[in-house]
């Protein structure tokens, strides 16, 4: 039996798999806003704190892998695209490095965070504000997307997402993480019928949206389908996984970029693996 620590767990994805955890017979160790064992408020420092020094006393120490679902899609509203970032970038970033040392210590273990497709499907997400994100600074961030006005909260979306992406992909790699053992990556869903999505489409004007949206395959995405590709990077098949952003979104990223990946390694990368070469 292992122990695993899900945010958002409460609905959507994050419940599908706390219940695929739970009947494989795992200990899951739920965060939510109310009704899970930890609760807290991701979207304030406070929150997140509390949130990682409870779940690291409930696993006393040990924690054999991490599943983050917990995010605030784009909705309507001036402090929208704050809360967007704190909860969509920093939930992910703070937990992690708050239980990092208890990932190290179940000797191997695997982290899936739950991204999306927008950053690659958003024409023109703000460069900028995913620096500030990259950087820490969540309060630069949301005055960049603030110029947006009434899109501010779409980008916002697309830029913590994009942001946290990054942040994987950079850190996966280091001797923190993947020299402690722990794999970090993340699935990155299109449209997925969870509550979020429903209250999108009852929307008339974000429904229209939606539906003119090219998906290949036709059809939305199903929580539990989302919850058996999670608990496959969770398992042992995966474990050459590493840094890996793993699209599951009926041909959406394919069909806008599909020349864009994969793509060449940059001379200035292999520059630079060399000369680390040479100075170790």
């Amino acid at each position: 039996m292992a122990t695993y620590a899900v945010t958002g767990a409460r609905s959507g994805m994050g419940r599908a798999v706390v219940d695929r955890l739970v009947a494989g017979g795992h200990r899951v160790i739920t965060v939510d806003l109310a009704d899970a064992d930890v609760v807290a408020d991701l979207s304030t420092p406070d929150g997140r704190t509390s949130a990682g020094a409870d779940v690291l006393a409930k696993c006393g120490g040990v924690l054999d892998g991490a599943v983050m679902a917990a995010g605030i899609g784009p909705m309507p509203g001036r402090d929208m695209p704050r809360r967007i970032v704190e909860v969509n970038h920093f939930g992910v970033i703070d937990l992690l490095e708050a239980w990092r040392p208890a990932l190290a210590a179940a000797g191997s273990s695997k982290v899936v965070v739950i991204a999306s497709n927008s950053p690659t499907v958003t024409p023109a997400v703000p460069g900028k504000a995913v620096t500030a994100l990259l950087a820490g600074d969540g309060a630069r961030a949301a005055q960049a997307l603030n110029r947006f006005r009434g899109r501010a909260s779409v980008f916002a979306y697309a830029a913590s997402k994009l942001a946290v992406c990054r942040w994987i992909r950079r850190q996966a790699v280091t001797p923190a993480w993947a020299g402690a053992g722990v794999r970090l990556n993340a699935i990155a869903p299109g449209a997925v019928r969870t509550p979020l999505l429903e209250a999108q489409l009852a929307d008339p004007r974000q429904a229209k949206l939606l539906e003119n949206f090219p998906i290949p395959l036709g059809h939305y995405g199903d929580a539990g389908e989302i919850a058996d590709w999670v608990l496959f990077m969770l398992g042992p098949a995966a474990n050459s996984l590493c840094g890996s952003v793993v699209f599951v979104d009926g041909g959406s990223d394919a069909w806008f970029r599909a020349d864009d990946w994969p793509r060449s390694v940059p001379l200035r990368a292999i520059r630079g693996y060399m000369k680390r070469m040479r100075a170790a």
